[in-house]
Parts: C-alpha cells; sequence; structure tokens
C-alpha cells in the first residue's frame, strides 16, 4: 500500500508539470509577441520621421505626437537638409522709390503713380509727360499723376547724392537676385500660363512668357524670385494673382532683357531690369519698376507696396 501510494504521487507531480509547461510557454510568447508589436509601432514612427531617399522630399518631426501635424520641418534626399526659407532681395535706399531709373521715364497721360519717382544719372528733361512742377526749394518736382515726388540727378543737394546711392542699391539688389540658388530651373519651358507656383527661386536660361494668369499662393512671410535671362513679356490682359496672403513686397522679377506688360495686363512685385520696362495702355503692377535703363508707361498704374 505505501508503495503504490508513492508511485500515485509521483505520477499526479510528474503530470502538474506537464500541464504548466503550456502556460509557461504561452506567457513567454505573449510576452514576445507585445515586444515586438512595439517594436514595431517604434518602427514604424521611426520610419515616419526619416527623410526621403533618392532625392525624395517629405515632412520630418521631432518629439512626441501626430507626425501629420503642422509642426515639422521638410528635409530633402538622404542628407536629410532642412530647408531654408528664401529671405527677400534687400533694395536698400532704392525702397524710397516706385519707379527708380537711369535713362528716362516717360508717361502718356493719364497715369496713375502713388510713390517716389528717382530718375539718375539723367537730368529732369528726361522725365517726359508729366508736366512737372518744381518746389521752390528745387530739390524735387510735383506732377499731378504722382502721388509723391519726383527726383532728377540735376535737383538741388542732397538729391543727387541720395539718387546715386539709390542707384547703387538697385543695382546691388539685382546682382543679389540674380545670385540666389535656384530650387527650380527653365519650368514649363519658359511660359507659366496658368500654373500655380509656391514660393521659391525659379530660373530661367530664356525669356519668359506669361500668356494668361499665373497664381503665387504662400502666406505673407513667402518669398518669390524670378531669374530671367532674357525677356519678360506678360500678354494682354494677362495677370499675376497672390494668393493665401502673399505679398507683392516679397515678390522679386530679375530681368536681363526687356521688361513688356501688354495692354490690361497686372503684375504683382518689384522688377528689377537691367534694360528698360515698358507698361502698355492701361497695364497696372502692384510693387515697384527700377530699370537699368529706361521706364516708359501708357495710361498705366503704378502703385507703392506696402513695407
Amino acid at each position: 500500500m505505501k508503495k503504490n501510494a508513492k508511485s500515485c504521487v509521483l505520477r499526479a507531480g510528474a503530470a502538474m508539470l506537464l500541464l504548466s509547461f503550456p502556460i509557461a510557454c504561452s506567457d513567454s510568447d505573449a510576452q514576445t509577441g507585445a515586444g515586438n508589436n512595439a517594436g514595431s509601432q517604434n518602427g514604424g514612427a521611426a520610419g515616419r520621421s526619416s527623410n526621403a531617399g533618392n532625392g525624395g522630399t517629405i515632412a520630418s518631426w521631432s518629439g512626441s505626437g501626430n507626425p501629420n501635424s503642422a509642426g515639422g520641418t521638410s528635409s530633402a534626399g538622404n542628407a536629410g537638409v532642412t530647408a531654408t526659407p528664401v529671405l527677400p532681395v534687400e533694395l536698400g535706399t532704392a525702397k524710397g522709390y516706385v519707379i527708380l531709373a537711369e535713362s528716362g521715364i516717360s508717361s502718356v497721360p493719364t497715369s496713375a503713380i502713388t510713390g517716389n519717382v528717382g530718375l539718375s544719372p539723367a537730368a529732369a528733361t528726361f522725365i517726359t509727360g508729366f508736366s512737372l512742377s518744381a518746389d521752390a526749394t528745387n530739390v524735387f518736382s510735383t506732377a499731378s499723376q504722382v502721388v509723391g515726388k519726383l527726383y532728377a540727378a540735376d535737383y538741388a543737394a542732397p538729391t543727387p547724392a541720395n539718387l546715386t546711392t539709390a542707384i547703387g542699391d538697385m543695382q546691388l539688389a539685382f546682382t543679389d537676385a540674380a545670385g540666389r540658388p535656384a530650387g527650380t530651373s527653365e519650368l514649363g519651358a519658359g511660359n507659366i500660363g496658368g500654373m500655380t507656383l509656391t514660393p521659391g527661386v525659379y530660373k530661367w536660361t530664356t525669356a519668359l512668357s506669361i500668356p494668361t494668369d499665373v497664381t503665387l499662393t504662400g502666406n505673407a512671410t513667402a518669398v518669390w524670385i524670378f531669374q530671367i535671362a532674357q525677356n519678360l513679356t506678360m500678354s494682354s490682359g494677362s495677370k499675376v494673382v497672390l494668393a493665401g496672403g502673399a505679398l507683392s513686397k516679397n515678390v522679386f522679377w530679375q530681368v536681363s532683357g526687356l521688361v513688356e506688360l501688354g495692354t490690361t495686363a497686372h503684375c504683382e512685385g518689384v522688377v528689377l531690369t537691367q534694360t528698360s520696362v515698358t507698361l502698355g495702355t492701361g497695364a497696372s503692377l502692384n510693387g515697384r519698376l527700377f530699370a537699368q535703363t529706361a521706364v516708359n508707361i501708357d495710361s498705366s498704374t503704378v502703385v507703392e507696396q506696402a513695407q
């Protein structure tokens, strides 16, 4: 009886030991599965915060929270370099003028200009179509077509020195705009009619034409710089439209050739041309016209943008 009892106890112990193995294995699997799930989730999060490969661009995030939230910064390519916002072109003292030219400024009445007008090194006789009225000090003139003052190189001091400085700053601004690294080149093969453009530096080694409306969309600090190696032409009736809070003071047209706006065309921004600007009948611009030769307007409207 004792021997049989002992045998029963041993068999019962073995049975209990066998029953404990599945439970232990089940607990181990559960822990391993949880670890794998956590690792997978962490890996997924890390994947979402990585930079795009093969030159792509995606948003990257740091810290906790939704990676699709607005707090991210943009990174490009495997290098993981954070995109740097484009800074406005510095105009220096040239920003004291809505029209600034070197060889001549002409108007076919009646035009409407808001802001100061400057001409240097040419004399006041090269400001035509305005019926100038000289101030008693001979420092500036006024005209019915201009809400502001007109200055020329042969007026009394300090006008000549001020204009020399402003013309120099205008030329520096042209050089600055031309030297910015381009993010997009040869867009539309020189035709951007109908496009919507986000902020950045755009470059063309050809002429640029705008036959139909083009929209610039961005916020109040967004900057556009257009580098054009030849002429800029806007067809009659075409418009540059700002959207999303974009401001004309942050749009720069750096043009090595001629600038021509057709009849009733409308442009936004600072025009920096190495040659001349011509606005057709009824054309308009919110911004500035800076020409290293002449500015010619025909019953046009030019309004200085707020700084």
